[in-house]
């Protein structure tokens, strides 16, 4: 095609995940309150409603929509998660509570781990599953493996 743009546009990584949410306007709010999200960019609809939002944490981000269930574009269900989001943070214990603060319900309380990481689990209202962790600790593979043996949850 001849063009010399890179084929990732800056600020993007090789992977970019993207959330359908039920209510996409509720979940920015939520997302800059318990995550410290940045609103790169908002795309709307005639009606309002978000047809595509791209939201920073950190140095990654993410992408966000309204449902579209004729597309197959559809929220989480309640007791249905077939995914979630992993984020690096200076603090897993404060950006925990930041989070249960924000409205997020607990999942899992941060608690060292087997692998290396301080870690901890939260729900949004959407129905997404964000994991929080902090490494403490480098572990070898084999270190891990035998570990993750040991590890009774």
């Amino acid at each position: 095609m001849g063009s010399n743009l890179p084929p990732i546009p800056p600020g993007f990584h090789t992977i970019t995940p993207s959330l359908v949410g039920r209510d996409a306007d509720a979940a920015i709010t939520l997302y800059k309150h318990a995550f410290g999200a940045e609103e790169v960019l908002c795309l709307r609809m005639p009606s309002g409603a978000v047809m595509h939002a791209e939201l920073k944490i950190g140095d990654s981000i993410f992408m966000l929509g309204g449902g579209w269930p004729a597309q197959g574009m559809k929220s989480p269900v309640a007791q249905h998660v077939t995914g979630g989001l992993h984020v690096y943070v200076t603090d897993v214990d404060r950006a925990f509570q930041r989070a249960l603060d924000a409205g997020c319900s607990a999942l899992m309380p941060p608690q060292n781990m087997f692998w290396g990481d301080r870690f901890a689990k939260v729900l949004d209202m959407q129905g997404h599953v964000w994991s929080l962790a902090t490494r403490i600790e480098d572990v070898s593979p084999e270190e891990c493996e035998r570990r993750a043996a040991a590890w009774r949850p």
